[in-house]
């Protein structure tokens, strides 16, 4: 594993010209070593394949390290779900890291072989549509797309505009389940996502103004989900969407991607000490679903302290590490104490040992070699 950091770190020039161009050579050159990492369940030459074809056809990867774009890669390949496959998962940039975000479809995927669910689906509904849907003791949900020629549905310009989305799933014991929203209750979803609020404050088109359906659709299939028995693999996929739509990092690192140990970062309110998801899709008008079993109560619970219960940070082991990089001289004793010191941080110390890495690295391409201090 080792051996795969350093090969991605020494392919990785400051420049992004020569990183653009080294990336595909720096797969190849890397592939024994990927090989042996990644688990058996995944074929190295596919998922080689997959990120090249993502490198190839999303140009706004070159300005990404090359070791997140692996990385979230392998993390989709772990859940089971492959990038550019039916819009299972996509891969997008985020400042200097690529994220992996799951696609409406690879939500429903990693439902339907959870093993709890026998079917899932979900549909937009229009204002010449009949569409019912009943509350109370009986619920009930029915839609009728408006009919055209042959009884087929009629065109999308005879049917009228999208008033509302909704999500069905069956469980394994047959009992079914449903969200439905309005329109104006996914605009809200959207408008609270960081991604869509960047987007617009940059002048640029978001995956909300070039794919609005199937992003309605995984909204209600996200609160679907919530509300449903979940395997790891979906909590896992589900967590990663709400890291990213809250504008975070996933700090998805190779290590963790191949061993299966990566777990998507959480935050918790500092009044309630509850983890906080996505609270629109959780408390929006208009969601509904049939009631689940009912749960025996659990023991009352002191609140949590966040601030005080909060773990802190390995200052100690932080400051040690990145000693060891102000003693480094050269690019390749640099690179070789990054890659042990990769592996003992995480979270907000990784995003500071990452940073110093590339201040020192400059020091050093600048012909600065000298030992200094990083802090």
């Amino acid at each position: 594993m080792n051996q795969v950091l350093k090969t991605i770190r020494t392919a990785a020039p400051a420049r992004r010209d020569p990183q653009e161009l080294n990336f595909p050579a720096m797969l190849e050159r890397s592939k024994a070593e990927i090989a042996r990492a990644l688990p058996k369940h995944i074929d190295p030459d596919r998922m080689l394949r997959i990120a090249l074809t993502a490198f190839r056809t999303t140009p706004a990867l070159a300005k990404c390290k090359p070791v997140s774009v692996l990385a979230s890669i392998i993390q989709a390949s772990q859940l089971g779900l492959e990038v550019g496959q039916n819009g299972e998962a996509h891969l997008v940039p985020f400042k200097e890291e690529c994220q992996m975000i799951p696609g409406y479809q690879g939500l429903m995927k990693l439902a339907r072989n959870s093993g709890f669910v026998k079917d899932i689906y979900a549909h937009e509904v229009r204002e010449n549509d009949h569409f019912v849907m009943r509350l109370g003791l009986e619920r009930h949900l029915d839609h009728h797309p408006m009919p055209g020629r042959g009884g087929f549905p009629a065109s999308e310009a005879m049917r009228g505009e999208v008033v509302g989305f909704y999500a069905v799933g069956v469980l394994k014991d047959g009992t079914p389940t449903f969200v439905a929203m309005s329109v104006e209750d996914v605009y809200q979803i959207r408008d609270n996502s960081k991604g869509y609020q960047a987007a617009k404050r940059y002048g640029k088109a978001s995956t909300w103004d070039t794919d609005f359906i199937p992003m309605g659709k995984k909204t209600v299939i996200r609160a679907l989900c919530k509300m449903m028995p979940k395997s790891a693999e979906l909590s896992a996929a589900m967590a990663l969407n709400d890291v990213a739509d809250r504008g975070q990092s996933q700090n998805i690192s190779l290590k963790e991607a191949a061993d299966g140990s990566y777990e998507a970062p959480t935050v918790v309110d500092e009044e309630t000490g509850e983890i906080i998801g996505n609270e629109a899709e959780q408390s929006a008008p208009g969601a509904y679903a049939q009631p689940q079993q009912a749960q025996p109560p659990k023991e009352p619970q002191p609140p949590v302290q966040a601030q005080k219960n909060a773990p802190k940070p390995r200052e100690d082991v932080l400051t040690k590490v990145i000693g060891s990089m102000t003693a480094a001289c050269t690019e390749d004793d640099l690179n070789e104490a990054y890659i042990r010191a990769e592996t003992q941080v995480s979270g907000v110390d990784r995003e500071i040992l990452d940073k110093e890495y590339e201040k020192r690295l400059e020091e050093i391409r600048k012909g600065d070699g000298q030992v200094g201090s990083l802090l």
